[in-house]
Formats: C-alpha cells, sequence, structure tokens
C-alpha cells in the first residue's frame, strides 16, 4: 500500500473580515399590512419587525454577494486572488446548477477557486463557517470566502399572513484565514428531519410545470411550532457550543443568533440566562428574516455601530428549514 501525503494546514483559523449588503427598497409594515389583513401593531408584537429590505431588479443573489464579499475582503485586507474558496449559503438562487458560487468568484477576480453552494436555509451561513475553519486549519484552502444571501421576495406569497410579514433580502459575508490563535471554535451542528415540513417549500417544481399556472414555488412556515421548538431547542445548542470552545456566559461579549423572530431571540436569551453586558443582535427589527445572510448581516451592523469590538467573542446560533441547526463561538475581527 503506497502511503499517501497528506496536506497541513494552519493551526488556527479566524474571521478576518466582514462584509453586508443591504437592498435600498425600505419596506415598512403598512405596505404589507392590506395583503394579509393585519396591522403594524400585530406584526411588531408577533415579530418585532418594523420595517424590511426588499431586492429590487438589479439587485440580484450574485449582485449582492459581490458587493458584501468586496467589503468583507477590503476589511480583511485579502486580495480576491488570495482567496482558494467560495462557499454560498442561500436557498433562493433560482438556477438548480451550476452554483451561483462559481459566478461569484469569476466576479471578484479569484484565481480559480474552488467554488459551490451549500443549501441549510437560515442555519447555512453557520455551515459555511464550520467548513472554512476546517478547510483552513486542513490545508485544502489557505483564505475561504463565506457568503449568505438570499432574495426570499422571489419566493414569498404576499398574501400569506403567516409569512409575507417576515421573510427579505440581502447579502452578509466573512473571509476565514489563518491565525496564530483559535478564532472560531468547534461546530455544534444537526438536523431535526422528524419535523421537515415545518419551514419548507410549498410546491414542487415538478407540481408547478405540470399544473400550467405560471407561479413560482413559495416559502412557507407554520409560526407557532417553530417558536416553540427553536426558542429551547437552540439555546441548549447554543450552550453546547458556548462548553465546546470553553467560554462561560461570564466571557462572551456577543450574542449573534439568526434573526428569525425578535421573540424567539428574547426567549432564547432568558432560557441562556444570558448576562445583562452582553450586546444582542436585534437586526430583524429593520431587516426582517433574511435566513442564511441574517447572522453576517447582524454582525456587521453591530460592528459599525460599535456594539461589537474587535476581539470581542461572539456566540453565533442558527436553524432553519429542515429543521438543520448550527452554533459556534467566534472572535470578532
Amino acid at each position: 500500500m503506497v502511503a499517501l501525503q497528506t496536506s497541513q494546514g494552519s493551526p488556527h483559523a479566524a474571521i478576518l473580515g466582514v462584509g453586508s449588503y443591504r437592498p435600498t427598497r425600505v419596506v415598512p409594515n403598512s405596505e404589507v399590512v392590506d395583503a394579509i389583513d393585519s396591522s403594524d401593531e400585530w406584526i411588531q408584537q408577533r415579530s418585532g419587525i418594523k420595517s424590511r429590505r426588499w431586492a429590487g431588479p438589479e439587485e440580484s443573489v450574485q449582485m449582492m454577494s459581490v458587493a458584501a464579499a468586496r467589503k468583507a475582503l477590503d476589511r480583511a485586507g485579502i486580495d480576491a486572488h488570495q482567496i482558494d474558496t467560495v462557499v454560498v449559503a442561500t436557498v433562493s438562487h433560482m438556477l438548480q446548477t451550476p452554483a451561483i458560487a462559481t459566478a461569484i468568484a469569476h466576479e471578484l477576480g479569484t484565481d480559480q477557486a474552488a467554488a459551490f453552494d451549500i443549501s441549510a436555509a437560515c442555519a447555512g451561513f453557520c455551515h459555511g463557517i464550520a467548513m472554512a475553519s476546517d478547510f483552513v486549519r486542513a490545508g485544502s484552502a489557505g483564505h475561504v470566502l463565506v457568503i449568505g444571501v438570499e432574495r426570499l421576495t422571489d419566493i414569498l406569497d404576499l398574501h400569506d399572513r403567516g409569512t409575507a410579514f417576515i421573510f427579505a433580502d440581502g447579502a452578509g459575508a466573512a473571509v476565514v484565514g489563518p491565525s496564530d490563535t483559535p478564532g472560531i471554535g468547534p461546530v455544534v451542528w444537526g438536523s431535526d428531519g422528524e419535523q421537515f415540513d415545518l419551514i419548507r417549500q410549498r410546491e414542487d417544481w415538478r407540481d408547478v410545470i405540470t399544473s400550467g399556472e405560471p407561479v413560482m414555488p413559495h416559502l412557507v412556515m407554520q409560526g407557532n411550532p417553530v417558536f416553540r421548538w427553536a426558542s429551547f431547542a437552540m439555546a441548549k445548542i447554543g450552550q453546547q457550543a458556548l462548553d465546546r470552545a470553553g467560554v462561560s456566559l461570564d466571557e462572551l461579549d456577543v450574542f449573534v443568533p439568526h434573526q428569525a423572530n425578535m421573540r424567539i431571540i428574547d426567549a432564547m436569551a432568558r432560557s441562556m440566562k444570558l448576562p445583562a453586558r452582553v450586546q444582542i443582535a436585534r437586526d430583524i427589527a429593520e431587516m426582517g428574516n433574511t435566513s442564511a445572510a441574517s447572522i453576517p448581516l447582524a454582525l456587521d451592523r453591530m460592528i459599525d455601530e460599535g456594539t461589537a469590538r474587535s476581539g470581542d467573542t461572539a456566540l453565533l446560533v442558527a436553524f432553519g428549514a429542515g429543521l438543520a441547526y448550527a452554533a459556534q463561538v467566534v472572535t470578532v475581527p
């Protein structure tokens, strides 16, 4: 048997820079209430959302991704040619193949980087960060660009009272690279496929085609079961991520959960007994739920506003359709 040579990378990996792109159109609750027979008060009470961002015709998945990626690269001090791998987390790139990551890698000017998409819904960005860390430490890549991006309005039923006010569009990106000290903790991830139907694409593409109706498939969600599951199950996952990283609650500075619902965020914080000094991302109030983009969008906002500072210890927790979930502790770049 031939003894194969293996690659060896950096002893540690870290997030070197974060960037985001927010669509220019701001949509207040007043623009969606009539179609779902609702009110601004009901929406805010149920979700905490005051407004959201919806992409215009020119704000494609690729365009938003490239804009967010360029900001992340600039903040990381990394040239696009240094990116070996591009990982894009999305469920709203409307081509089954090829992966949008390949087009993004080309537009950015990478030197033929490996590029692929992952479909883990709202948990996709955390999945991407976990893989990027492993790639860098194993020597499969020197620098990895992780993007979370969605144009959920393309698959949104504007008359669905359970989802029309929740979902939105946007992109966030992070550059992961070698580090002298640990900057990304062990991932805690998994899925609960028994609850596969709680968040899903309502129509099968084949059913849409055979129906003869020119209608896109729609994203639907059973809100109450998702709330009950996420509020408590994800608090346990977050604590497991802290434990695996060897970080106590007293050492935690920032909490960046998936921006699904303000009530879920508050319930998770209470269940985990987060100290009052921990800064909590609440980007959902102005952005809505952007699925795979929500965590990098929220983290980038906190960095810009100074509520997350370079060197802070942050807990990322995400969950979504599947039900897929992932969490890890990271150092804020």
